[in-house]
This record gives C-alpha cells, structure tokens and sequence, in this order.
C-alpha cells in the first residue's frame, strides 16, 4: 500500500458526518423523504409537484427550462412531463411556432392538483423550519445561497 499524506479537512471535524456536505445531504434526504410521503396522497412525485410549481408560475416553460428548475436531466424531465400529461395535469404543444423548445401549461386539472399538493409541501417545510429560531432564519438562507453560488462555475 502506498504512503498516503494526510489531506486537511476543510475545516475541524472528527468524521465524515461532522462535513457541512454530510449534513446538507442529510437533510436533503430527509426533506425528500418527507416530501416524497406527503405528496403520494396527492399522487404525485417530488420532480412532478416542482415542475407544476415552476410552470404555475411561468407557463409555457420548456422542458429543459424545466429539468433545470427541477434539478434533473432533459430526459428525467421528459418521463416526468409525459406522466404529468398522462395524467391530465398539463399540455404540451406537438408543435412551436419558433426554435425547438415546446411550451408547457398547467391544465385547470393541473392547477387544483397543485393547490391541493402544495398545502401539503408547506406543511412540510413548516416542521423543517420550525427547528430554526425565527431570528436565524433570513442568514440560514442567505448562508446557502452564498454557498451554492461558490460553487458555481
């Protein structure tokens, strides 16, 4: 086995788990988790409740517009799209007028599927939020906007 030189962390920790990364997955995996239960009584997915989200507030929105408001592939977000207007929740035009992109809507299916789902997503956040002091709040989420757009090319 080589001789390894020991790397220094990013900053004092005993392990894995005390990595700002760690926790940031973490609980990214437990806002999912809870996410993922409450909006299977809505019969949707978490990319399925983002992409109504982003289309309630800009229709017409492409599908890479939207695999990338949603943190997934243009093909996840296909798969996504097309269970989306199986369902009945959203239209999808077969042709554009101009350029590739083809504009996506929410369906009046779509908007109260979305309403009754977002209660719900709220809901959740609440009890996520509620962990943190009031007064914290405004710098947690300035804190991970700085850190997001540090990493950031």
């Amino acid at each position: 086995m080589e001789n390894r030189s020991p790397v220094s962390p990013p900053h004092p920790a005993q392990d894995v788990t005390e990595h700002v990364g760690y926790r940031l997955k973490r609980a990214a995996a437990a806002l999912r988790g809870a996410m993922d239960k409450a909006l299977r009584e809505h019969d949707l997915t978490v990319p399925q409740y983002s992409c109504l989200e982003l289309l309630d507030r800009q229709p017409g929105l492409s599908n890479a517009d939207l695999a990338r408001g949603t943190f997934v592939t243009r093909q996840s977000a296909n798969v996504v799209l097309r269970g989306l207007k199986e369902a009945g929740l959203i239209t999808r035009a077969s042709t554009t007028d101009h350029g590739r992109a083809l504009p996506v809507h929410l369906t009046a299916a779509g908007q109260q599927r979305l309403d009754a789902a977002r209660g719900a997503v709220y809901a959740v956040e609440k009890r996520m939020i509620k962990a943190v002091p009031g007064d914290r709040l405004a710098a947690l989420l300035a804190d991970l906007d700085t850190m997001a757009a540090a990493l950031d090319d």
